[in-house]
């Protein structure tokens, strides 16, 4: 079920032409910087982009120019975990696991989630509850199990990748917030409207 719908949606991702992603990503990220979950943020962690996910490249540096602290995943093959590290600008990135950029300078930079306000994930899909369809390999599942309460998880997504109900299974962690290039859906509301409704 996960891996068709999985398909489907990156299928459909896929299909979104190069300058509607560039038009769509611009308006996805400017609305990041307006939430204020990401001006009250001291250190944020963003994913890379790749391949036909919203493009995260350039707003690395603009981050930065905020004043806020950017860190980006590196996959630690051998322990199938993702490893934390702070960037300073997004020519330290370098093809990584499966070509997907990562930092290349890692001496001193290493950092732990607990020290991270807001991540920013990717992902194949995703519902107005938070829950997330990722890539099947589990890397931010892992990562975010043991997040701690201040830490505000944001999805970027075009409207293309919202549907109705993605399958969710006990280890699979919701999401926050959803940004897309038409609105910014609260998940934790969504699912407390959805909790009120199954009590009644």
């Amino acid at each position: 079920m996960k891996k068709y719908l999985r398909e489907k949606l990156l299928k459909k991702r896929d299909s979104i032409s190069l300058r509607k992603r560039k038009e769509k990503g611009a308006l996805i990220i400017k609305r990041l910087f307006r939430m204020s979950e990401f001006k009250k943020a001291e250190s944020i962690l963003f994913y890379a982009s790749f391949k036909s996910e919203v493009d995260t490249i350039n707003c690395l540096a603009a981050a930065i120019a905020h004043g806020k602290r950017v860190a980006l995943p590196k996959v630690d093959k051998k322990r199938r975990r993702l490893m934390l590290y702070e960037i300073k600008d997004a020519s330290e990135l370098a093809p990584g696991w499966m070509g997907i950029p990562e930092p290349a300078v890692l001496r001193g930079r290493k950092r732990a989630l607990k020290d991270i306000d807001v991540v920013v994930v990717p992902g194949a899909g995703f519902d107005i509850c938070g829950n997330r369809l990722g890539y099947g390999a589990g890397y931010y599942d892992k990562l975010l199990s043991g997040s701690k309460e201040h830490i505000t998880t944001i999805a970027f997504a075009f409207e293309e990748q919202i549907i109705p109900k993605v399958p969710n299974e006990g280890h699979d962690i919701k999401i926050d917030k959803i940004v897309t290039e038409k609105k910014i859906i609260d998940c934790r509301m969504k699912k407390r409207s959805s909790n009120l409704r199954n009590l009644l």
